[in-house]
């Protein structure tokens, strides 16, 4: 069985054993709950999953994290249809209100972004429409093609459903740039016009103001208004009346939601008094702007379409796949359907007799779509990314509009024949024209990646790798192959796992049929794709020498090339997350195992790399080398061994450990238990590489109370800064700012704190670095810089916080068990109570909810989650609100089911609120709280 369909009947087995009545409380499976069950990477799961919801096979509920439910089973739970199309819900209560009778949906979830680039100006959107009285008016600013009048139906449509328009409300559609030649003729369109009020106006006609009333009137173009139509729609903004052409007075009135759109700047196309007259100005970016796999999703969508006229399956090669990626411009969404329609028009030709499927391949592609591949491949990492979403041609099929990569690897007795996988890349590109050097680089980029994929795919969570490799190919080729895996790891000193294993075994088997048959390698052009004088290739090189004398047959110098183009696809280095090497050598039977075990227990981790050498005093110092040197090797060590000694040879043995295992070493004597602790530290938490932790602990002189109050920087120093890291260095990352910001306050350092996005980010970092000193960076992504980072996640469960006070300080800070630092969960309980509550203020109820949360976890004797208690705060605020406006909940689960103990500290810590707001919190309310925890 396929991952994907093993994924969805372990969905759908879960999602059966639901009830009704169980629906009122957490409802589905998050992506780490299926990869634990299922024994899958959760990468992977998450990639299924996002293409299991596509294809509307199960439905989505948005949150923290996110989760998952078979469509089937909740529609036959809430006995309704909830249509074609993928469903997402921000929670089950939002799904239940559409199984009722006032039915109740979102019409930007089903567009392609809204949860992702395009999350910020749906929020505008949304608050446009809903803002009392009338809505907010806008405009909408972008390029053509990137959907502009699409959004404003879109908020059209989130109106209807809202109620703010009435089901029958008019949309009313309006080019400005059809009249601009003619500012007369195009005012008596928009406001109407009496009769005789120019020549040839025989009869008094309404304008468009007057038909959209009630409704919206979306003026495409608006920038072609001239001055005086602009200032006659600002007027009817401000007041609500009009007056038609030829009109003296204005008398007439309407309630009209105008919706503008235009490409061109709204502050040097339109007059100023018009803009101001518009608070709500949303930027839909350019396709080219958006994520690869937002780009990726419109692509389908738009062949989803052609296939649905077509009636046939549309098959897309993954170059074509690419092209049409890398061909998108300053065309948009627009020149992308044009691109699409042509070519399946052509592909429909092609493939008249053809009664399975239509298939667009490389070849046809126009001149000016065949140049995106090359657009593609000059940035490698967008290369590398768009790889890893399609590794194989794409199918869309017309019924429901279902997406599927095609599984190359079925027809094939091996599942994998590298030769194949280069011969067809490069005679493709080369049939092209395409120049050596970018076929070396794309066929790298697509085996590295293809590599990765394969054993990923064909890997079973119930055989090992070898129990799977024996059902293809013979027990004395794995047993050689297994050979080589350990050579190469011991040669390389890297742990390649069973990645590569997997992949030399299928490809070993093909080239000796090939020898056999002696079927020569017709392609020389990857010669090149791996340096010369890599590592890798000195390797596939001595292995090449292994196979020579083993199976005692000729490797020549082409197939070199692909072991090394094997070694350095099979390289997990991108995947693991290896950490410098800790070693503490100490004279005594037992000393350096005792100062370990104390520094793991203090230290709550055991995760770090750190080992102990004993030294007796009885026992030579070669003994303890070589002891130290075995017991190293058989460790992946490649970020570097830190030796932590107490005296005399232990000190001395860094070096001739280096030569003799190729490792980088650096040695620190008078080693201390809180030595240790902060080398774990530094490992463990601050991702710093081995120079960096040295030369940090150098000037270590233990813990102790220091003076929090610091200069800025050090006198003729750099001054400090923070770097948080998100995908635009906009939105997220000044929201990321602030939260950074709350925590040096509170830690009583003043730091610059600066947002940087993902694109350019190595550079920007290197010009930052000119100016300040890095001290840290937190955020999506760990730079390459050799700087502390602290993960996004890690910011919000937690640990991050304490780890970024730390580092700022320099030094370890203790936090009582009484009070811990909860600044992160405090200002994004205050940001979401600040959405939902109307009456009470978040921040001065924020206190008390904090006191809350103390006692809570104080009566429990257990300590909450981040996420949990945020969520749990969210609630008790929001049920404050529901106490001062007298709309209770009515908790109508099973009662008998909840942890008495649970409900007992809930009803102690909530005493907090009658003491100091006078507000009782009932029962129900209290049963919900239990239940959440």
């Amino acid at each position: 069985m396929r991952r994907g369909e093993r994924i969805y009947q372990y969905i759908r087995e879960q999602s059966t054993k639901y009830t009704k009545a169980q629906l009122k409380g957490t409802v589905g499976l998050d992506a780490q709950e299926i990869a634990a069950a299922l024994d899958i990477l959760r990468n992977n799961v998450s990639k299924e999953l996002n293409e299991l919801h596509r294809q509307g096979r199960i439905v989505k509920f948005s949150g923290r994290p996110v989760r998952y439910f078979d469509r089937d089973a909740l529609e036959t739970l809430l006995h309704t249809d909830f249509g074609p199309k993928p469903c997402i819900f921000r929670d089950i209560d939002e799904c239940r209100k559409l199984s009722g009778d006032e039915e109740e949906s979102n019409p930007f979830a089903h567009l392609i972004g809204a949860d992702r680039s395009l999350k910020r100006q749906v929020e505008q959107a949304k608050a446009a429409i809903l803002y009392p009285p009338d809505g907010l008016h806008t405009l909408i600013v972008g390029q053509t093609g990137v959907g502009k009048t699409l959004f404003a139906h879109l908020m059209f449509s989130y109106g209807k459903v809202m109620h703010r328009f009435a089901e029958d409300a008019p949309f009313v559609t309006f080019n400005c740039a059809d009249y601009y030649n003619n500012p007369q003729l195009l005012i008596s369109h928009v406001f109407g016009h009496i009769k005789g009020a120019f020549t040839g106006a025989d009869s008094s006609r309404a304008g468009l103001v007057e038909e959209a009333d009630g409704g919206v009137l979306f003026l495409d173009e608006i920038h072609r208004l001239p001055p005086e139509g602009q200032e006659m729609i600002f007027y009817f903004m401000d007041t609500g009346s009009f007056n038609r052409l030829g009109e003296t007075t204005r008398s007439r009135h309407a309630k009209v939601l105008i919706i503008g759109a235009t490409t061109e700047d709204p502050d040097s196309a339109l007059t100023k008094t018009f803009v101001r007259r518009i608070p709500n100005i949303i930027t839909i970016r350019p396709l080219a702007e958006r994520t690869l796999e937002e780009k990726l999703d419109i692509l389908k969508l738009l062949f989803m379409d052609e296939a649905q006229r077509v009636k046939k399956p549309i098959r897309i090669s993954v170059e074509s796949v690419k092209a049409l990626i890398g061909s998108i411009g300053g065309g948009n969404v627009g020149q992308l359907k044009s691109n699409i329609k042509l070519l399946c028009a052509q592909a429909f030709l092609n493939g008249i007799d053809n009664p399975n499927y239509i298939e667009v391949d490389f070849k046809m592609l126009p001149p000016n779509v065949k140049d995106g591949l090359l657009t593609l491949s000059a940035n490698r990492q967008a290369l590398t990314e768009l790889t890893k979403y399609v590794s194989e041609p794409l199918v869309v099929s017309p019924p429901g509009g279902s997406f599927q990569m095609e599984d190359d690897a079925s027809g094939s007795e091996n599942g994998f024949n590298l030769y194949q996988v280069v011969e067809d890349k490069v005679a493709l590109l080369k049939g092209e024209g395409i120049s050596d050097d970018l076929i070396k680089q794309i066929v790298a980029t697509d085996v590295n990646v293809y590599v990765k994929d394969l054993y990923n795919k064909k890997h079973s969570v119930n055989m090992t790798t070898r129990e799977r490799l024996l059902k293809i190919v013979d027990a004395s080729l794995v047993d050689f192959s297994e050979q080589i895996s350990l050579y190469v790891q011991k040669r390389m000193n890297r742990s390649y796992r069973d990645r590569f294993l997997y992949a030399f075994s299928l490809h070993l088997s093909a080239f000796l049929k090939r020898a056999k048959s002696n079927e020569a390698i017709t392609h020389t052009e990857i010669e090149g794709a791996v340096r010369q004088d890599s590592e890798c290739q000195q390797v596939a090189g001595e292995i090449g020498r292994l196979i020579e004398n083993h199976y005692h047959i000729k490797v020549p110098a082409n197939e070199i090339e692909y072991i090394a183009l094997l070694l350095e696809s099979a390289d997990d280095e991108d995947d693991s997350d290896e950490k410098v090497t800790i070693l503490v050598a100490t004279h005594g039977k037992s000393t350096a195992s005792s100062m370990v075990d104390v520094a793991q227990k203090l230290f709550s981790s055991m995760d770090t790399n750190i080992i102990a050498v004993d030294m007796p005093l009885e026992v030579g110092p070669q003994e303890i080398f070589d002891k130290t040197a075995a017991m190293l090797r058989s460790m992946s060590c490649r970020k570097g061994v830190l030796i932590l000694a107490d005296m005399g040879s232990l000190c001395n043995i860094g070096a001739m450990l280096s030569e003799k295992l190729k490792i980088p070493v650096r040695t620190l004597d008078m080693v201390s238990t809180p030595l240790i602790l902060e080398a774990m530290r530094k490992v463990d938490i601050a991702g710093m590489d081995l120079d960096g932790i040295y030369e940090s602990l150098r000037s270590f002189k233990g813990y102790e109370a220091v003076d929090t109050a610091e200069e800025e920087h050090p006198a003729g120093g750099s001054p400090e800064a923070i770097i948080t890291i998100c995908s635009s260095g906009q939105g997220a990352a000044l929201k990321l700012k602030t939260l950074v910001e709350d925590v040096l306050h509170h830690a009583g350092r003043a730091m610059e704190v600066l947002p940087v996005g993902l694109s350019r980010l190595e550079e920007r970092l290197e010009e930052i670095s000119r100016t300040y000193r890095i001290v840290a960076a937190v955020g999506m992504k760990k730079p390459k810089m050799d700087i502390p980072f602290i993960p996004l996640e890690q910011l919000i469960d937690g640990s991050g916080e304490q780890l970024l006070t730390e580092l700022v300080l320099d030094r370890r800070v203790t936090m009582t068990p009484q009070r811990r630092s909860n600044l992160v969960v405090q200002k994004l309980c205050e940001e979401s109570l600040q959405k939902f509550l109307t009456y009470l203020n978040p921040a001065k109820v924020m206190g008390v909810l904090m006191e809350f949360d103390y006692r809570l976890e104080k009566t429990l004797g257990i300590r909450l989650s981040n996420p949990l208690r945020i969520r749990l705060l969210v609630h008790c605020g929001c049920a404050l609100e529901r106490i001062v406006t007298r709309s209770p909940l009515v908790y109508k689960g099973d009662r008998g089911q909840l942890d008495e103990r649970k409900l007992s500290a809930v009803r102690e810590a909530v005493r907090v609120f009658d003491d100091t707001l006078k507000l009782r919190v009932d029962e129900d309310e209290i049963c919900f709280m239990a239940n959440m925890i």
